[in-house]
């Protein structure tokens, strides 16, 4: 008894706690093939899987240092707006929602705005947080878009766009729908200023977004796999009753039927935007 009290016991619970300390979010499985995933390869790939391609969502930090020249930009202070203007609740309190996001995300929404350099261009970028309400558009990202739309007029630079969007805002009603009336004029005080607009479509791009700013650029980029589009596939399926192609609102499919410009890999995208940018910027 002895030898098991002071010997085997203790070293089990030192194994034991060991496996206490590891933490629990360190794997990740790819949500196409089901490879568990290392976070820190993931994210030294720019979230992609190394075993079958797959694009997953990449936060917004790290979407703008991939993009910027040497990973340096100016982030922009975003004006604040009326939460919960219609006191709306189902479940739950809309500013319940709010906060729990909030508080999940650490960003104010599902948008952030900011500036510096692609490819030696002065650039002005906004990017959306899917994991905030679904990148869900309300008037905070209204905002957030016509304040990025004049300060690209203002510095004379490109405006880019990278949606990540199930569309607009339910909690927000008409005031959601609104926004897309309201980016679309901000999207055209750009084109006004002769300045270019480019769109990256990311994973997924749908609803109230695609049907506004999204589809409004000079040239659109897509990142590979991207799901793009209005309503959902099996909701158009039951609308004609027909059966839609397996590829159907995929961004190879829209690039076959002329939407998408240019399909690419994340690694590539860089590379890209900045070559795009230099012949547009110089022909202005």
């Amino acid at each position: 008894m002895n030898w098991l009290n002071s010997v085997l016991r203790p070293k089990i619970k030192t194994m034991f706690s060991k496996i206490k300390d590891v933490p629990e979010n360190m794997w990740l499985p790819c949500p196409k093939c089901g490879t568990l995933m290392y976070r820190k390869d993931l994210h030294n790939h720019l979230n992609v899987c190394t075993k079958c391609d797959y694009h997953l969502f990449l936060q917004i930090d790290d979407r703008f240092e991939s993009l910027f020249d040497n990973g340096k930009f100016t982030k922009v202070e975003l004006n604040k707006v009326k939460e919960d203007p219609l006191n709306f609740k189902d479940l739950k309190k809309y500013k319940d929602r709010l906060s729990q996001y909030r508080n999940a995300t650490k960003s104010e929404d599902a948008i952030e705005v900011a500036y510096g350099k692609v490819g030696g261009q002065e650039t002005v970028i906004f990017a959306f947080n899917f994991e905030f309400m679904g990148g869900s558009m309300g008037t905070f990202i209204g905002e957030a878009i016509i304040k990025a739309a004049e300060l690209a007029v203002k510095r004379n630079a490109a405006l880019v766009a990278i949606p990540a969007s199930g569309g607009a805002r339910m909690q927000e009603s008409m005031l959601s729908l609104m926004q897309m009336a309201r980016t679309t004029m901000a999207i055209n005080k750009v084109r006004d200023a002769g300045l270019p607009y480019i769109v990256i479509f990311t994973n997924p791009t749908m609803g109230g977004v695609s049907a506004s700013f999204a589809m409004l650029g000079d040239i659109h980029i897509a990142e590979k796999g991207a799901l793009i589009g209005f309503a959902g596939k099996r909701v158009i399926e039951q609308t004609i009753k027909q059966k839609l192609p397996p590829e159907f609102q995929t961004a190879e499919y829209l690039k076959d039927q002329g939407m998408v410009d240019i399909v690419v890999h994340r690694k590539d995208l860089k590379e890209t935007l900045a070559k795009v940018l230099n012949i547009l910027m110089h022909n202005k």
